[in-house]
């Protein structure tokens, strides 16, 4: 399966959390196509697939911003300081190749780290104010004329298409959610025979706090909402498929049962995907599930919310791994549960 032409864009637009413009006009772009679009001062964007005059709204939700960071300072030797947008350890971010989103376009630069005197095995651990990034530039004035305190980063990571049909990238948390989130939506236009509007919403500033998912429930007010996202696949070294469930590169759409998840959703999405025979599994969070479904659900008076995703192997990095046929398993899943409901279905606990 080769990658989507609209995910590989969406996965080279620089576009971390509160910086998402260059990515979400890709989004707004190709949603123009098939859907009713908007954007909200946040900047967060919606396509609505309209069913029927009055009918109630699914609201299919996947973030658009991914991990990266802000300028902060330009010292005299036109070395750059940074502050995080997202979490993400100072490890994973030394000696990496980045990019700078300037006034005048793209910069690169590298991460450097401060020279210690210690041994390598009595050095502390390394920390985000131990690194600088360096643009080349010879000085100060130099630097400024191409980056400014403020200017949003990400670390370079271009889409890679492995063996078995896997990708690895940057971005994919959570490029990945806002494509599936468009792409079924697109599905679900073209099949015509939806009961619900569905509204596929690229929210902004997950990463940070869940701000735009929280606005867009609020402003939506649907009567039933997927959180669509990422989540850590088990077969890795170190994977623990004891503390939420099985979660592996191949085995489908992860379907979330837990406190956040409304049961009667959880129960429709394993309906779908077992009569369909749509690759899945089960996992379990006992409290919060750090996605945009945890905003979603207490929106206004309570939003019955769903949380499907997709397995991810190094998460918050250059190198995020994926496969193309769970991805796949995730837009089957989420166009099937959209065809099901009808405006009698109900949600009540």
């Amino acid at each position: 399966m080769a990658i989507p032409d609209l995910l590989r864009d969406l996965l080279l637009a620089v576009g971390p959390s509160g910086h998402e413009e260059p990515a979400a006009a890709l989004w707004r772009e190709a949603a123009a196509r098939f859907a009713e679009v908007h954007a909200d001062s946040l900047g967060t964007s919606y396509a609505r697939v309209r069913a029927a005059e009055g009918a109630p709204t699914l609201a299919v939700i996947g973030h658009i911003d991914e991990v990266g960071f802000q300028i902060t300072h330009i010292d005299e030797s036109g070395l750059l300081a940074y502050s995080v947008l997202g979490g993400f350890s100072a490890e994973t971010l030394a000696g990496q190749r980045v990019l700078i989103r300037g006034s005048g376009g793209l910069v690169p630069g590298v991460v450097g780290r401060r020279r210690s005197a210690a041994r390598r095995s009595e050095q502390p651990k390394l920390e985000h104010s131990d690194l600088h990034i360096d643009i080349g530039a010879a000085g100060r004035d130099e630097a400024a004329a191409l980056v400014a305190p403020g200017d949003p980063g990400v670390w370079q990571g271009a889409p890679l298409e492995l063996e078995q049909g896997r990708l690895a990238s940057r971005a994919l948390d959570n490029r990945l959610g806002a494509y599936v989130a468009l792409e079924a939506a697109r599905r679900v236009a073209e099949a015509g025979d939806a009961r619900l509007d569905v509204v596929a919403v690229a929210a902004v500033q997950e990463e940070l706090g869940f701000h735009g998912a929280r606005t867009a429930a609020f402003a939506l007010e649907p009567r039933v909402a997927l959180a669509v996202d990422v989540t850590w696949a088990t077969d890795v070294p170190g994977g623990d498929p004891k503390r939420a469930g099985k979660v592996e590169l191949g085995s489908g759409a992860a379907i979330t049962r837990g406190p956040v998840v409304n049961p009667r959703v959880a129960a429709l999405l394993l309906e779908a995907a077992r009569d369909e025979a749509i690759p899945h599994s089960l996992e379990v969070y006992s409290g919060d599930t750090r996605t945009d479904a945890d905003a979603v659900h207490v929106a206004r008076g309570g939003v019955p919310t769903g949380l499907v995703s997709i397995p991810l192997r190094y998460m918050h990095s250059p190198s995020e791994l994926v496969s193309l046929d769970d991805l796949e398993a995730v837009i089957a899943l989420v166009v099937a549960f959209a065809r099901r409901l009808t405006p009698e279905t109900s949600f009540l606990r």
